[in-house]
């Protein structure tokens, strides 16, 4: 080889190192992003679905809308996900990169999903979403004319404008509502102070789960209003095993504390003969970060895989 090939080769590898000692000074830079996802396996599912969208991670197209962690396949960005307890997540959010939090934990905290969220769950309203929570029945009594009436009374513009105004976008109405409709001053108050009397009515017995349950007052003011002569009774339960259990057995008339997609799990897994009879409400899950003003900010910290 003569001396200038000799050199111009010796030229070529330098520049060629350099390019490789700059294109390594961004992944020096970047670091492994926790985020956080309840620990719960329906939730969990959700989470994951949501980093999957989010364009973070891939996950078993087989796995479809109830993926676990086993199911993720493949890591796009150096993020690290974590499982923990989904009620805790908001007040560790300094904890995690980012954290998905559920409506339900997230407005309570203070965040709000259209104003903080890096990334909200897609909840549409048609079709087969399977997170839109539902008013399920024993299958047997699935055409009931009561129950149909409490459906009926539930989807109506009343509970949609208390659902938007007191969760304030922790919930989300799953039936079709005017969005251009807004209730007078003191709406939300007046539901909150509605009572009204079970004496000479059909008492239907309905399971929820947590604290967010007052638009069933809502409920109750339409079919009083319309004169059904239904009187709901709320039974809370402090875990949601219970009330599919409690209404298969016939402890309760109907429950009104799940997602289609848990109550598809429980039918599997347990053999419950139930079926859901309406849509009720979304809770869409959301990404959330005190690090991270947007999604791009977060991939560009944690870098490509």
């Amino acid at each position: 080889m003569k001396k200038e090939s000799k050199k111009h080769l010796t030229y070529l590898l330098a520049a060629a190192a350099a390019v490789l000692t700059l294109a390594g000074c961004g992944s020096q830079n970047s670091e492994t992003v926790k985020i956080g996802v309840p620990d719960d396996a329906t939730n969990q599912a959700r989470a994951i679905k949501l980093l999957e969208s989010a364009g973070l991670i891939e996950v078993d197209p087989a796995a479809g809308y109830t993926p676990e962690m086993k199911d993720v396949t493949g890591y796009l960005y150096n993020v690290e996900i974590v499982p923990a307890t989904a009620n805790t997540l908001p007040s560790t959010l300094n904890d995690y990169g980012a954290s998905t939090i559920n409506g339900t934990y997230a407005i309570p905290a203070g965040l709000v999903p259209s104003r903080d969220a890096l990334l909200i769950e897609n909840q549409g309203e048609a079709g087969d979403n399977p997170y839109v929570n539902i008013i399920v029945a024993r299958t047997e009594d699935q055409d009931n004319a009561v129950y149909q009436t409490v459906v009926e009374a539930y989807q109506t513009q009343i509970v949609a404008q208390y659902l938007i105004e007191k969760y304030q976008e922790a919930f989300f109405p799953a039936f079709a509502y005017d969005e251009e409709y807004r209730a007078e001053e003191g709406f939300v108050d007046e539901i909150d102070r509605y009572t009204s009397s079970r004496e000479g009515k059909t008492v239907v017995k309905v399971g929820v789960c947590g604290a967010s349950n007052d638009q069933w007052k809502a409920v109750q003011k339409v079919l009083d209003e319309e004169n059904a002569g239904i009187y709901i009774e709320l039974v809370v339960f402090d875990a949601y095993n219970l009330p599919n259990e409690a209404l298969n057995s016939g402890e309760i008339d109907l429950n009104a504390f799940q997602h289609k997609a848990y109550l598809q799990q429980e039918i599997e897994s347990v053999g419950y003969d139930l079926t859901g009879i309406g849509d009720t409400l979304m809770a869409p899950l959301s990404l959330y970060s005190n690090r991270f003003s947007s999604l791009e900010e977060l991939k560009e910290q944690a870098g490509q895989k």
